[in-house]
């Protein structure tokens, strides 16, 4: 084999693999709201701990519904980094969804919380919870701060929604330590 014909192979099997690689990625991309969706509705109907797939480390907890962006997210257990790959995750040690006290939610602020950009106070953010429940919120508070604060994370005695965020909105690198918080009550 010449010189030529080898780098030319090894070219495309380059390309091959970052081809593949691009499927891959669209396809996840394209199929995991559809699982997460038949995870919240065999959630709704009464099935406990519903994966979206097999092999999932989450399950469904709560459908967040945004009237000014006309958006809905399913959110789902834990706020890991890979929880958040796919949606809203809420915080473990909060108040579950709907329930009295303050229920913490976390998501990118380049794909599901990107709709916070636009929250103002006043507007409505509904919670579906698992048992068919639908808790409407109004945003009351809208505030930038730092991941130091933990205050965000307090308890409370009414039905609180914090959501948040990483801050700017614009950022070029990810993480950061500002954060974007949009606080809702009943």
């Amino acid at each position: 084999m010449t010189r030529r014909t080898t780098i030319a192979l090894a070219l495309a099997m380059a390309g091959l693999l970052c081809f593949g690689n691009a499927v891959y990625l669209y396809a996840k991309a394209a199929l995991g709201p559809l699982l997460l969706d038949r995870a919240w509705s065999r959630t709704m109907r009464g099935e406990r701990d519903a994966k979206p797939w097999r092999w999932a480390d989450t399950t469904p907890l709560a459908r967040l519904e945004f009237a000014r962006g006309r958006r809905s997210y399913i959110v789902l257990s834990g706020a890991s980094g890979r929880t958040m790959a796919w949606g809203p995750g809420h915080i473990d040690g909060t108040a579950l969804p709907g329930e009295i006290g303050n229920c913490v939610i976390s998501a990118h602020r380049d794909t599901h919380f990107s709709v916070l950009r636009d929250a103002r106070v006043g507007d409505e953010i509904v919670v579906a919870t698992r048992d068919g429940k639908r808790i409407r919120y109004r945003v009351c508070l809208v505030r930038v701060t730092n991941d130091r604060d933990r205050s965000l994370l307090a308890p409370s005695g009414e039905r609180l929604l914090t959501l948040i965020t990483c801050w700017p909105f614009d950022a070029i690198r990810p993480g950061g330590h500002g954060r974007y918080a949009v606080i809702a009550r009943v």
